[in-house]
């Protein structure tokens, strides 16, 4: 991160991050809003980190966010399935 011009000292919000909203995702638990913070997360993750384009890799890593945000965007329109936490509020 710190080679990318990001402090290193937000390392453990980065952390948290990947593994809370994962879990909320997993468990069901306020998907839509969780998978909308998660696309913008890893949409911004891409623009950050994966721009050198004259590298097939780094070409590569971007549109693998591209299309992981668009997974998170699915999850914030359709909401979670019938074994979902947010199913058993309702």
């Amino acid at each position: 991160m710190a080679s990318a011009g990001i402090p290193g000292a937000i390392l453990p919000l980065v952390i948290a991050t990947e593994v809370l909203g994962a879990l909320a995702v997993i468990l069901g638990w306020h998907t839509r809003l969780v998978g909308f913070l998660l696309a913008g997360y890893t949409l911004l993750t891409a623009v950050f980190f994966h721009t050198n384009f004259a590298d097939q890799t780094q070409t590569l890593m971007f549109l693998k966010n591209v299309s992981i945000t668009g997974a998170f965007l699915l999850l914030t329109a359709h909401g979670a399935g019938r074994l979902s936490l947010d199913k058993r509020r309702v």
